[in-house]
């Protein structure tokens, strides 16, 4: 006899994250980095393998690789928190400053899993809206703290998945607000390094901001799975406390270390990427469908005159997959693609403009 335990009545009903994968010459839905790292990483990299000391645990802490984050950003390794990829640091945020009884606060749409992981915490999630253009405005701001009182404030810039970077001026605005609320702002940075300003110029000790970024965009690791976060030293010292122990391995560090000596590299990735994202915005001008400005390596558009799910379909009998957004909130009909090496660009051009 058998029985099935139940999970929490709050969790019964919930869907987890998706990203679907289809086997496609051209694949271009998951904002990954078309660029493989340089081939020198790699080389040292697996020369570090033979150093390791297996039998021995981590270094808990990621000290050396704390260090090298925070000489990168200006500040000291008390003041970065670092994880397995941008989830985990989300995770153990919301584990530590929200949770049952307090909420979160979003602004839709923007990147699913903030609200997901912050309802996995049990905490409760209120919801903004940005306009028409996907602008969101002080007033929206405003309305949503007033309503919600949230422990947690979410803003992502350049925006997951309309692509549009938020204002400084709007970001230090609510900046102010959630100070003065007592609250946290997260300024999740995952694009950041393709947008053309970043909230870490904003960053104090005395503030209650965090930045997270990741490694697996710019620095072409998405299959490291490593991310961090750079805030306060007090709001870093109470991560230490709730994240489990030795949750980064030693392969990782190492990893997460070396990409830091390649940062030209870097650059020229992230240059390329940018340029080929003005290249593809200014096709999709010409075309029958509406295109938003974007500051992140992905571009998302809205057939006018056909279906979205018609023109996700005809991308793909074509061979190029890209993400179907119908699923985020008021993105009806939307498709998002990353930005692709020139091939693969020109090939999802040519197959949408015969699919239009």
């Amino acid at each position: 006899m058998s029985a099935r335990i139940r999970p929490r009545d709050d969790l019964a009903l919930m869907e987890g994250y998706h990203s679907p994968q289809v086997d496609v010459p051209v694949r271009l839905n998951t904002n990954e980095s078309p660029f493989p790292p340089p081939a020198a990483f790699t080389q040292r990299l697996a020369a570090a393998v033979h150093d390791v000391e297996w039998h021995r645990y981590p270094d808990r802490a990621a000290t050396e690789l704390r260090t090298r984050i925070g000489a990168m950003h200006g500040v000291g390794p008390e003041r970065v928190f670092a994880a397995n990829g941008s989830n985990e640091v989300l995770q153990t945020l919301l584990l530590t400053y929200a949770g049952f009884g307090r909420t979160v606060a979003t602004f839709e749409p923007t990147y699913a899993l903030h609200s997901h992981i912050a309802h996995l915490t049990g905490a409760t999630v209120i919801e903004g809206e940005r306009d028409d253009e996907f602008v969101l405005s002080l007033d929206e701001v405003d309305r949503v703290l007033a309503a919600g009182n949230p422990s947690v404030v979410f803003l992502c810039s350049p925006n997951n998945p309309t692509g549009r970077e938020e204002p400084r001026e709007l970001v230090t605005a609510v900046l102010q607000r959630v100070t003065d609320r007592g609250a946290l702002l997260v300024v999740d940075e995952a694009y950041g390094q393709f947008a053309s300003w970043t909230a870490t110029e904003l960053l104090t000790e005395d503030t209650p901001l965090v930045i997270t970024r990741t490694y697996s965009k710019t620095w072409s690791m998405a299959a490291a799975r490593l991310g961090y976060l750079i805030g306060p030293g007090w709001v870093v010292s109470e991560l230490d406390k709730i994240v489990l122990p030795y949750h980064l391995d030693v392969l990782k560090q190492q990893a997460g270390i070396l990409a830091l000596e390649f940062a030209e590299d870097m650059n020229a990735r992230v240059a390329a990427i940018v340029e080929e994202r003005g290249r593809i915005v200014g096709r999709l001008a010409a075309l029958d469908v509406q295109v938003w400005p974007s500051g992140a390596n992905f571009v998302l558009f809205r057939p006018r005159s056909m279906d979205g799910a018609t023109v996700w379909k005809g991308l793909l009998d074509r061979g190029v997959l890209v993400r179907n957004c119908a699923s985020w909130p008021r993105l009806d009909g939307c498709l998002r693609i990353t930005v692709g090496t020139k091939d693969e660009n020109d090939a999802f051009l040519r197959a949408l403009e015969e699919t239009l």
